[in-house]
């Protein structure tokens, strides 16, 4: 097996459009392109990790506005709705089912 470029399996074209690299246990393992633009509140039945490879990830949890930047890890609790606000750009890692 040989190591997977992040950065490399992004779609490029398509912002906030994930790719799932791989699973693990019951989790998903996806990464996408954050273009700046923002991405609707959502909420799931399961906690969701959120991994900034590059660039920052600015969130609404509740009414907190939260900055996630380059080499942080952002959990996102079960049931708890959130939303991508505008400016956030990079490459971010999403752990999820």
């Amino acid at each position: 097996m040989n190591p997977i470029n992040l950065q490399a399996r992004v779609d490029t074209s398509t912002p906030w459009r994930s790719k799932v690299l791989a699973s693990t246990g019951d989790a998903n393992l996806k990464v996408l392109r954050m273009d700046g633009s923002p991405y609707p509140e959502e909420t799931h039945d399961y906690a969701e990790a959120l991994l900034v490879i590059e660039g920052q990830l600015n969130l609404t949890v509740g009414s907190d506005a939260i900055t996630v930047r380059a080499g942080e890890l952002f959990i996102v609790p079960v049931g708890v709705a959130h939303a991508v606000a505008a400016s956030s750009n990079g490459v971010l890692v999403i752990f999820d089912r």
